[in-house]
């Protein structure tokens, strides 16, 4: 699903539950979710640069998509916090913002992990392969020798 999509689909859902009076705490989930589906509108233009699709559009329909996704996700995000501060004040908006940032930090982290755990997997297999083409090469090396002394 495209992240304009979801973001609108979510923050849907998180009016739609205020509407019905729920809670902060049970629209949790779908705040989480409008927010991240934000981000992601946000970032989508660098993604999405060298795409088919962008090939096709003219730079001026580019931009124009680009910038009109990016606003509404933005208008999106300002209302979301507005949420927050009326349900949460400034101080729940705060810790928001902090376990955001920390979340970011772990997840840039993990990916960071698994990057440099995937280069060591195949550099492992690497001399793996480079210590078998060794010994094959030693054993056929051995071979041409005795074959050539007639003892084998």
């Amino acid at each position: 699903m495209e992240p304009l999509t979801t973001a609108v689909a979510a923050f849907s859902a998180v009016k739609a539950g205020i509407k019905i009076g729920k809670d902060a705490q049970s629209l949790f989930k779908d705040v989480a979710k409008a927010w991240g589906a934000i981000e992601a509108v946000k970032n989508s233009h660098n993604k999405a640069k060298n795409s088919v699709k962008n090939k096709l559009m003219s730079v001026e329909e580019e931009a124009m998509e680009t910038f009109v996704a990016k606003k509404q996700a933005e208008d999106m995000e300002k209302q979301l916090r507005e949420i927050v501060l009326a349900t949460r004040g400034i101080g729940g908006w705060q810790e928001l913002l902090r376990m955001r940032a920390e979340v970011s930090r772990e997840r840039k982290e993990a990916e960071r992990q698994a990057r440099r755990k995937a280069e060591e997997q195949l550099e492992h297999f690497l001399i793996g392969i480079g210590i078998l083409f060794c010994v094959l090469l030693v054993a056929g090396l051995i071979y041409f020798v005795m074959s050539a002394k007639n003892l084998v």
